[in-house]
């Protein structure tokens, strides 16, 4: 894969842009609630930016070109199933937790079940969403490690330097800008590239009969269990995903965060499918390419400097705010709910460093992870973070927004830990139902039992 000049000034510039204009956003943070929640002031788009900024990363735009070269449009799942995800969220959870004066899901469960619940959600959320933030990681250092013709670790410094300018300083705020300004560039460059690989596919003689059969163009190529299963792990995962409820407590009401919320969603859905185009379209053209770069190939290879260069920027930009934003969600979560009762942390600039320091360190553990696991298939590590972060908080935390109180502390916590167990162990032992059915179940089954016993001392 070449790079040109004008192609390298052309990324270069379009990152630069974007991130220069979030840190200049930055300037108005001065406090822990202005990092965390942007003063809790966002409006609709500052919103939308937020949870599409940080959702639309290497699962939604490298992972699904990848994946489409193999199994062909069923790929287009993980975008669709965020963006269904996020209309429930807008349905039935920005409102009540937008209500309340929170900044994290474990301070949600806090407050119903008490403090082990949150102490347990703030771990196991922390560590499933770190392997959201590897999806996204995988193609970073991979990209850019070619582009530039470094190796991996120095690809990973340089990646660990922009993704501290695009959220170490900001927070909420450069996030929120940041995806407004990077939704912008990806739509507009992605889909460009995009219908070209469609009219391609759809015009050029004999490219249709290249391709393998039927099931190369239907959403349920891998079979419709498959499919329903990995869109379940995505709702269930994006519900109980601090980054995404924290862009809701950062709106101005409730109303803002469901409109927010939607609002993304129609961002989020159509983004995978000019994706799942060029990963058809390399398959016949370009199959000696690693399907990790796939994409970034077809944009440098088969489009003009101008159009490859800025989709290029934007996504690189989209692994970079991906990163961003989880690694926020995360640093967020441990700073408030573990590290600063641990460390006695009251007054509000040393809460706003700590949380920084966490950020950062969390962006340092996701970098490691991501080049020890060189390779693996980055649709694996969103997958199997919505199944280790949902499997045993989705359904106490859903059932702690329907029905307060419902169950008491020790059978919610009791919930948590055996379906997270459960979950861990199915995967382990390679289990061939889905572990976050395994989990789910595991939970549905304590909170039944906690609810009548917690029903009948209350009668």
């Amino acid at each position: 894969m070449e790079l040109s000049l004008l192609q390298l000034i052309i990324i270069l510039l379009t990152i630069g842009i974007v991130i220069g204009i979030g840190l200049y956003a930055a300037r108005s943070v001065h406090s822990s609630e202005g990092y965390s929640l942007g003063g809790r002031s966002a409006g609709v788009p500052l919103v939308a930016g937020s949870i599409a900024g940080t959702c639309v990363g290497g699962g939604a735009t490298v992972g699904t070109a990848q994946l489409a070269s193999t199994i062909g449009l069923s790929a287009w799942w993980f975008t669709l199933g965020t963006g269904i995800s996020l209309i429930i969220m807008g349905l039935f959870y920005a409102k009540p937790l937008r209500s309340t004066a929170l900044e994290t899901i474990p301070q949600y469960l806090t407050l119903n079940y008490g403090k082990s619940a949150g102490s347990f959600t703030s771990l196991c959320s922390s560590l499933g969403i770190l392997f959201s933030a590897v999806a996204s990681c995988l193609p970073a250092i991979a990209i850019i490690s070619v582009l530039l013709q470094v190796s991996s670790w120095t690809a990973a410094v340089i990646l660990l330097v922009l993704v501290a300018c695009y959220s170490f300083f900001g927070g909420m705020k450069t996030a929120g800008v940041g995806g407004i300004l990077k939704m912008a560039v990806i739509w507009v460059s992605l889909f460009v590239a995009g219908g070209s690989a469609f009219y391609t596919i759809h015009t050029e003689p004999g490219f249709m009969e290249a391709l393998p059969s039927y099931p190369w163009f239907s959403l349920f190529g891998s079979g419709v269990p498959s499919a329903m299963a990995n869109l379940f792990s995505l709702i269930v995962g994006m519900l109980c995903t601090q980054t995404y409820i924290q862009a809701l407590f950062s709106a101005s009401n409730p109303d803002t965060a469901a409109a927010g919320a939607f609002s993304a969603a129609l961002v989020t859905i159509p983004v995978g499918l000019p994706c799942a185009m060029i990963g058809m379209y390399m398959h016949v053209t370009r199959p000696d390419v690693a399907p990790i770069l796939v994409l970034p190939t077809f944009l440098l290879e088969h489009q003009s400097s101008l159009i490859g260069g800025i989709a290029m920027g934007g996504i690189i930009l989209s692994l970079i705010g991906s990163i961003a934003g989880l690694s926020l969600g995360i640093g967020t979560m441990l700073s408030r709910d573990i590290f600063a009762k641990l460390f006695r942390v009251t007054s509000d600039a040393a809460s706003l460093r700590l949380t920084r320091f966490v950020v950062l360190g969390v962006i340092l553990c996701a970098s490691a992870i991501s080049i020890l696991n060189e390779g693996s298939q980055i649709l694996f590590w969103n997958y199997l973070s919505m199944a280790l972060r949902g499997g045993g908080i989705f359904l106490p935390f859903t059932l702690a927004i329907i029905k307060p109180h419902a169950v008491s502390p020790s059978w919610a916590v009791a919930s948590m830990v055996f379906s997270t167990a459960a979950a861990i162990i199915a995967a382990v032992m390679k289990a061939p139902i889905h572990p976050l059915f395994i989990g789910l179940a595991v939970s549905l089954v304590i909170l039944i039992i906690g609810y009548i016993r917690t029903t009948h001392k209350q009668q």
